[in-house]
């Protein structure tokens, strides 16, 4: 007990660790971004040593997005098909979005009636085979065409600390911003609102990205946010 005990003093000072490094012994099971030996878990990859239920993960500091099947991301339509398009979704390899995935009726060849090269839309990962290759849908409800606004991209493994437990980050984003928010999980981020409201929630949000294995970081967010609509030039 005395020993778990301190593993779990352990976490609550957000430990980064390296890969091979120990992470836990006892009756815990391996997470993401860790692997068990000898009934001892290490982890795989440097990242902020993190305890979810019976689970140890290690969350990476940097990388590529990984799509998963059902996560809504932001996509960038680069290429154009009579049947489909090719949309970059911040992954290594882009994904094909066929017209049977999209809110219209669409005749083949009509594509570019509906979105061009440059475009930015909402969409979900409909699946990933084997070997990578990802289809993306915007049949789904919420997904769309992204008109307007301002679009920015942060490092897809900080996307959980931008959203914060029970979304009360991006809550808190939005509360003293009053800018429209959408966080794709393949790290981009939507932003609607006036120039100077954008331009505080970009500001947050870089901090957020930049201080993501720090403890305490919501109430470090609020007080910085209470700071800056008190004194908007500072």
């Amino acid at each position: 007990m005395m020993e778990e005990n301190k593993q779990m003093q352990n976490v609550a000072t957000r430990k980064i660790v390296v890969p091979g490094e120990l992470l836990m012994k006892g009756h815990m099971k391996p997470g993401v971004g860790t692997y068990a030996r000898d009934g001892q878990i290490f982890a795989a990859t440097v990242g902020i040593l993190n305890v979810h239920g019976n689970y140890v993960n290690v969350i990476p500091l940097s990388g590529k997005y990984m799509p998963r099947v059902g996560d809504v991301i932001i996509g960038k339509i680069i290429d154009v098909a009579p049947t489909n398009w090719l949309v970059d979704i911040n992954a290594p390899y882009p994904a094909p979005l066929h017209i049977s995935g999209t809110p219209w009726r669409i005749e083949m060849g009509e594509t570019q009636k509906y979105l061009n090269v440059g475009d930015m839309v909402l969409c979900e990962v409909e699946a990933v085979d084997e070997t990578k290759r990802v289809m993306v849908t915007m049949g789904k409800p919420g997904c769309k065409k992204l008109l307007g606004g301002e679009i920015i991209e942060i490092t897809p493994t900080k996307v959980p600390r931008v959203i914060g437990k029970g979304g009360s980050m991006i809550n808190l984003l939005k509360n003293y911003t009053k800018c429209r928010i959408f966080v794709g999980q393949n790290g981009r981020i939507w932003l609607e609102g006036n120039v100077e409201q954008i331009a505080l929630a970009i500001l947050a949000i870089k901090k957020i990205e930049e201080e993501s294995h720090l403890l305490g970081l919501t109430d470090a967010i609020k007080n910085f946010l209470e700071e800056k609509t008190r004194n908007p030039t500072q």
